[in-house]
């Protein structure tokens, strides 16, 4: 099968690869798309991401198809069902899952992580991983359900009650999913942060109340311009040092401050403890998406929350590497692969 094999930093090989093998209780997968995620671009930069990657591995976790084949012990699903799945697939047997925790799984699967995932024509993944596509999803938005899953389980931990005022940095695919979720959750006010114009006409597009040129406008100034003088909430959706310390700095008394931005392994930040105990804030962060795929997909096929109006581009395998070194190419929104192209 034609297949984009990761083989270490910055050596991403587009070739032909083995067909999965498809066990009892697999399931083998078409795939019609899968979303470049920052997670893979940290993985391509030879960064760790939410897990352990063994080169040579094939990427991608973000990913929709149609089932062509089931293991003899499947019984939830069945050839030609319109799927996505959830990535993480847990043991159920350690400390971690018999904690209520499953997400910090000892022996945790990563689909495009530890084991090959979506940047190929097929893949083999277990029938607990698998979730039937509503009606009205196409396969482009399937796709997003895992990223919009994650960011369902960041909100629920940033603890947004009716009439709020929140404030989302960054408005690439998570930011503006953030947005999104935030005027879902009862947000009377969202404001963006976001440098460029384009992604801050989504974000006004999406229900944004406020978008905010960082680069060229007083933060603060701005906002309390607009009557948003008690930021609630503030979700960081960049992974970066600075606006991190941004986040903290704008954030209101009692705050919860959502560091859900991805930064590299090795970055730091500055706090200043007294700063945080005057304020009294909470400061967070959140992983993957433990159990929140199936509301993703609710909210998807519903037209409650829109995962289309971010993505850019749908092309081939052949332009995965191009993205993946790119960020001028990745600044212009998400992008999609279909290994048909």
């Amino acid at each position: 099968m034609k297949s984009a094999v990761f083989y270490g930093k910055h050596d991403l090989r587009l070739e032909e690869y083995e067909m999965p093998v498809v066990g009892p209780e697999d399931v083998l997968i078409q795939v019609k798309a899968c979303g470049v995620c920052g997670t893979d671009v940290h993985i391509y930069e030879g960064d760790k991401g939410a897990a352990e990657v063994t080169p040579p591995t094939i990427l991608g976790h973000e990913f929709s198809g149609v089932v062509v084949r089931t293991g003899k012990a499947v019984s939830n699903c069945r050839e030609g069902d319109r799927v996505c799945i959830d990535p993480n697939c847990y043991c159920g047997a350690c400390e971690a899952c018999r904690n209520g925790a499953a997400h910090f799984c000892k022996h945790m699967i990563g689909y495009g992580t530890t084991v090959n995932g979506g940047f190929a024509e097929y893949c083999a993944v277990n029938c607990r991983q698998v979730y039937r596509l509503g009606e009205n999803t196409s396969f482009e938005q399937g796709a997003m359900a895992e990223p919009a899953a994650c960011c369902l389980h960041g909100l629920d931990m940033c603890e947004i009650r009716p009439g709020h005022q929140v404030v989302v940095i960054g408005g690439g695919m998570i930011g503006l999913l953030m947005v999104q979720l935030a005027k879902l959750a009862g947000a009377a006010r969202v404001a963006l942060l976001e440098p460029v114009e384009g992604k801050r006409e989504v974000a006004g597009r999406l229900g944004a109340d406020l978008c905010i040129d960082p680069l060229h406008e007083n933060v603060k100034d701005t906002l309390a311009a607009a009557g948003m003088n008690w930021i609630n909430t503030v979700i960081e959706c960049v992974g970066r040092p600075s606006t991190m310390e941004q986040a903290i700095e704008i954030a209101g008394n009692k705050a919860v401050v959502m560091m859900f931005g991805l930064t590299k392994p090795e970055d730091t930040i500055e706090i200043k403890p007294f700063q945080i105990f005057q304020k009294e804030l909470v400061l967070k962060a959140s992983y993957i998406n433990p159990y929140t795929q199936k509301r993703a997909l609710e909210l998807i096929d519903s037209g409650r929350l829109d995962v289309s109006s971010m993505v850019s581009e749908v092309c081939g395998l052949d332009r995965l590497e191009d993205i993946l070194s790119r960020p001028e190419i990745r600044a212009k929104g998400k992008y999609i692969i279909s290994p048909e192209k």
